[in-house]
């Protein structure tokens, strides 16, 4: 082997020979682990791996469908977390042997520094208990009058590696600065009728804490690091993603699972236990001796409690709020009834749950022909009074032989199906789970399937349940006039109840030669019956599966491809799927069959993503402590609170949730950290403002999104890169003509839909290197889809990537296990994708205003969140279209229908209008002098009803006719008349520029509105006749004053001289009093005064005058 092979080989670009294909992997993942400790194996990418493959895999012909794997190896069964072999976890610090490992347990807030701790997740509200450590932050960033709340657990992050000590390597991890970094992303809840479709995510970085356990060292011992576990309203399934900044060992990125659950309780010792049943202390390999495996039933991606029956003897079943990182096996408290008769015929009673499907917030269960649920404890999702407090029996009357999944929901539900059995054979009862609330429903109406098929002994064997299309697909077993067995694939629509069949199945195995048949009806068959056992349905690909000891494909329900690859000689007990590309089939022999069907995954996979470090500590080792821990909780919360509240009618001027938060603080930035940088930080404590922000675009974030939301005409472009280590450039004397390396290397693109997808591919050949390059480019063709609201009712599809001949033959093999390389399924939603809204510019508004009108007026009490809009101006207003994903904030450019559909005279007495109201104020064809506003626009609806506006508009003209409810506005006081009107703007049915149906609500403030005619008459003769009367008022006061004043004058002098004489005739009388008694008094001095003043002098005097 030349050197330069040989080094190919190391590098796992060889072909396998002999079986050294395990070896090679180890030995390229040795090198990319050296790579990646070297920081040059960031570019790497697991989706992308999946694509690259080497010519090994074109040694076989390329294949059309997909087929199974094979050789068969029943050892690699355990198939993500949707096939699970019972195994024991005796605790969740589980150590890989090969590898450093991250660990990840949960802690409540009094539990923080304890070593090995664990709480499970059972509180699901924010608790007060951070606000008295916000009261202290003093001269810092945070308004310490905002009420600040925590969250009720933490998260504990440490590491463990094999072979070394790893309280050792994370004490040195931390001095050399390694942290680890936290991406939490919550899965949006079912019902988008109740809660707002959005894929949020929030990066953290985890903070260090001492344990509190005694240590002899005067620096540490043992260490961990913190960060919050924040709850989201609407969303019960949480993943935990954690990785290292890059500093320290090298540690695999691994994915936690930290799901509420809501089954479980407090007992009075406040011990967590379960709801539904007794929890064992202890899992034995007894308890499974007898079992064998089986498939976990659930609503993909939804489902927070995964559950898993077939326990044998026991009324048993294994549960797991962590995708079965670690599970409890819970005996389950119902009756075990056995109420077998003669319409409901059982041949054994068992004790064993047959049946077991988890929702997201119900677990349904099968004994014998008993079905029961138990709803859980959510109060994130709906009101706790839909909670169960024990297991609900339902169907009592029914004899139940099955419970069928329906993985995907739909329509802002969940669904469960029981077949019957016995008199109501042939009878189908849907489960509906909407906020815990469940309801069943039998279907066919007053008639069975059976009763429309010719035959005897007719029963349903499967079901399955497609939600957007309010259609059963049904497997059908009947005998015929023979006493032969016909199965029949049938379809029932749940709003028309037609029955069509769709299919009928061959009697035995098709004859194949190769690794599929067309199934034409001209094909030969073998004398092994054909005996199906179920369905599977797989909504993002349209791709239907019939196995048993078989296997039937279909793209469309009607033409059937049998997968010749598949041995007759085994029967499929089960099939599960990824809904990612692979599904795998497990035989009644517990053998396993493995079938499988760059751009910034952030914006096509609409995430949107916070970040929020822990903040600053002054500590010598930077060390958090409980107190600093707490600030850390309360910031999470604050982000998460404003985040929940930026879906706002009014536009910021700033289009980030997380820009009012430092809005006013900013401006002392520098002062902040002066205090910091000279440790006078209150409690120790610096928030850095800038590093609280919303990430809208990741630079290293590149690869194949999980998932694809496409909008009206958009489309999205990635890149596979094929390379060849065979000698492309043989002479041609060795084969006639030169080699040419793009017929060996091939991808071939499939969609699921092709009138809604269009595929293209580029295909650039790199000859020097020895490799193709491929440029694919997936469009939305415009006519799969009306408008809807925001993430609501979205259409599933899907576009597959396969190397061609790569099935079965490509593997790569890591210290993280097998997986498949070479095809990759990657779901497409069609419609409006979540995280886009339409707002109300009103900053552009009005400044638009202002340059038309060559005014703008305000209010006389200005409100900065609600500004007013005088009514005689020319009102023309615009719209944002707000992308929270990608950050984007552009006008919006279509048509939309705008409605005054409510309003009052203060924002208190707003109110609703009817149907008819709202006709008669803004319908062009109103003529009972209502209207409340009028444009000079001519485009208008197919029924001439409404106005059809766009930014080019040339504005709104204010009414407030006669008959409006803005018309002839009593002014409360001195200013101007002032309404509020509350406007509808949707773009549903006029707009054909994006799949969104727009609807934005809000409040607009009008003042200075005019007073009518007759009260305007009425204020005018008012007040001419005040001002009339005021005048002539003036005037005879000024004529009547001088009379009035010499009066009064007049009046004023008789009331002194009256005073006066009263005043002398009361002294005169006292003073002759006191003469009658005195004899010292001489008579000279008597007569003097009793001329001049005695009383008998001055009646003479008047008489006197009077004369």
């Amino acid at each position: 082997m030349s050197r330069a092979r040989a080094k190919r080989k190391g590098r796992g670009e060889e072909p396998c020979e002999d079986g050294d294909c395990e070896g090679r992997a180890k030995s390229a993942e040795r090198r990319r682990g050296a790579e990646n400790r070297k920081g040059l194996g960031k570019a790497r990418n697991k989706r992308r791996d999946l694509l690259k493959c080497s010519s090994s895999m074109v040694r076989w012909p390329a294949m059309l469908p997909v087929s199974p794997v094979l050789p068969r190896k029943p050892q690699l069964w355990a198939f993500w977390a949707l096939l699970l072999v019972a195994r024991l976890s005796p605790t969740p610090w589980a150590l890989d042997h090969h590898r450093c490992s991250w660990l990840a347990v949960l802690n409540k807030f009094e539990r923080v520094g304890s070593h090995f701790s664990q709480d499970r997740f059972l509180d699901q509200e924010p608790m007060d208990t951070v606000a008295k450590v916000f009261e202290k932050l003093s001269d810092s960033p945070v308004d310490t009058q905002e009420k600040y709340l925590g969250f009720p657990y933490y998260l504990q992050i440490n590491f463990s590696c094999t072979g070394q000590d790893s309280k050792e390597l994370a004490r040195k991890g931390h001095l050399m600065g390694m942290r680890p970094v936290v991406l939490i992303s919550y899965r949006y809840p079912v019902n988008f009728y109740r809660w707002k479709i959005e894929n949020l995510q929030v990066q953290m970085e985890a903070a260090p804490l001492r344990s509190t356990e005694h240590c002899a060292a005067e620096a540490m011992c043992i260490l961990n690091w913190y960060t919050p576990m924040p709850i989201k309203n609407g969303s019960v399934v949480m993943s935990v993603d954690i990785s290292s900044n890059g500093i320290g060992p090298f540690i695999p990125r691994k994915r936690f699972y930290m799901n509420m659950n809501g089954f479980l309780k407090k007992d009075a010792d406040e011990r967590v236990i379960y709801t539904i049943g007794y929890e064992s202390i202890v899992m034995k390999s007894n308890n499974f001796k007898k079992s064998k495996s089986r498939p976990l039933w659930y609503t993909v991606n939804h489902a927070p409690v995964l559950i898993l029956g077939g326990i044998e003897g026991e009324k048993a079943l294994l549960i797991t709020d962590t995708n079965f990182q670690d599970a409890s096996l819970v005996e389950l408290s119902i009756d075990s009834c056995w109420v077998g008769s003669y319409y409901c015929p059982m041949l054994s009673f068992s004790a064993t749950i047959f049946d077991a499907i988890s929702t997201e917030s119900t677990l349904f269960i099968r004994q014998n022909q008993l079905v029961y649920y138990f709803t859980g404890r959510y109060s994130t999702l709906f009101d706790t009074s839909h909670s169960s407090s024990r297991w609900v029996r339902v169907l009592p009357t029914e004899c139940i032989k099955k419970l069928c999944p329906v993985f995907v929901n739909g329509n802002g539900s969940e669904y469960v199906l029981a077949l019957n059995t016995g008199i109501h054979e042939g009878y189908i009862h849907i489960g509906t789970i909407t906020d815990g609330l469940v309801s069943f429903r039998m279907v066919p109406t007053g008639w069975s399937v059976c009763d429309q098929l010719p035959g005897t002994n007719c029963t349903i064997d499967w079901a399955t349940y497609i939600a957007d299309e309010k259609n059963l697909l049904l497997l059908l077993e009947i005998l015929n006039e023979n006493l032969d067995k016909v199965f029949y694939l049938l379809s029932f629509n749940l709003d028309t109840e037609a029955l069509d069949i769709l299919y009928i199945l061959p009697q035995y195995v098709p004859q194949a030669s190769g690794d599929f048949l067309v199934l034409l009806g001209t094909e030969t068959y073998t004398n092994t019956p054909m005996i199906p056992e179920g369905l599977f349905f797989n909504t993002f690909n349209n791709m239907l599966y019939i196995w048993g000891n078989f296997i039937l494909q279909s793209y469309n329900r009607i033409h059937f491809i049998y997968l010749a690859d598949f041995p007759k000689e085994y029967t499929i007990k089960y099939m599960v799927n990824s809904y990612h590309g692979e599904m795998v089939f497990v035989t009644d022999k517990e053998e396993v069959m493995r079938l499988r069907d760059l751009p910034e995954k952030q914006h096509f996979a609409r995430q949107e993503l916070y970040h929020a470090p822990p903040p600053l500590v002054s500590q010598t080792l930077g060390f958090h402590n409980n107190k600093t821990l707490a600030v850390y909780q309360g910031l999470v919360y604050y982000l998460l609170w404003l985040h929940s509240k930026y879906d706002k009618p009014y536009a910021d001027p700033v289009h980030d949730p997380t820009w009012r938060w430092w809005q006013h603080k900013k401006q002392y930035k520098d002062y902040y950290f002066y205090l910091s940088s000279n440790w006078l930080a209150a409690e120790g404590v610096y928030i850095d403002m800038s590093s609280y922000q919303k990430l809208y675009n990741i630079s290293n974030d590149h690869g194949l999104p999980e998932i694809v939301f496409l909008d009206k005409g958009t489309s999205f472009s990635f890149t596979v890169f094929l390379s060849s280590q065979e000698d492309t450039l043989m002479s041609a004397a060795t084969l006639g003509t030169t080699f040419q390396v793009e017929k060996k290397l091939a991808v071939a693109v499939v969609v699921a839909d092709p009138d809604c997808l269009k595929a293209t591919v580029k295909q650039e050949v790199l000859l020097n290197r020895k490799a193709v390059l491929y440029k694919i480019k997936i469009e939305d063709r415009k006519v799969c889809y009306d408008q809807g609201l925001s993430g609501h009712n979205l259409k599933k599809t899907s576009m597959m990537i396969k190397v061609l001949g790569s099935a079965g033959k490509c593997f790569q093999t890591t210290f993280l296990g097998t997986s498949m390389q070479g095809n990759l399924m990657v779901p497409v939603l069609i419609g409006c994708p979540p995280g886009k809204r339409l707002a109300f510019d009103v900053t552009y508004t009005i400044l638009h205003s202002r340059e038309i009108n060559k005014h703008y007026f305000d209010c006389v009490k200005s409100n900065p969140e609600m500004p007013c809009f005088l009514f005689r101006d020319l009102f023309q207003p615009f719209f944002l279209v707000q992308d929270m994903v990608t950050g984007d904030s552009g006008s919006f450019l279509g048509s939309y229908l705008l409605k005054v559909v409510g309003g009052g005279r203060t924002l208190d007495t707003i109110r609703d209008y009817t149907e008819e109201e709202i006709f008669r104020y803004n319908s062009p064809l109103d003529n009972s002098e209502s209207l409340i506003w009028r444009t000079k626009v001519e485009r208008t609806t197919w029924d001439k009803k409404f106005y059809i506006m766009s930014y080019l508009s040339p504005g709104i003209e204010w009414l407030c006719l006669e008959n409006s409810p803005c018309h002839d506005i009593t002014p409360g006081n001195v200013f101007a008349p002032e309404f509020f009107l509350k406007l509808l703007v949707s773009n549903r049915g006029v707009d054909t520029s994006t799949y969104c149906d727009y609807q934005l609500i809000f409040i607009l403030h009008m003042h200075g509105l005019p007073l009518s005619s007759n009260r305007s008459l009425f204020i005018v003769i008012v007040s001419i006749s005040l001002l009339s009367g005021l005048v002539v008022f003036y005037i005879l006061f000024c004529i009547l004053w001088p009379h009035i004043v010499r009066a009064w004058a007049s009046l004023r002098w008789k009331i002194n001289n009256i005073m006066a004489s009263e005043s002398y005739y009361t002294y005169a009388t006292s003073t002759a009093g006191f003469s009658v008694h005195s004899h010292t008094v001489s008579e000279e001095s008597l007569k003097a005064p009793s001329k001049a003043g005695s009383t008998e002098g001055i009646v003479e005097a008047e008489k006197a005058q009077e004369a």
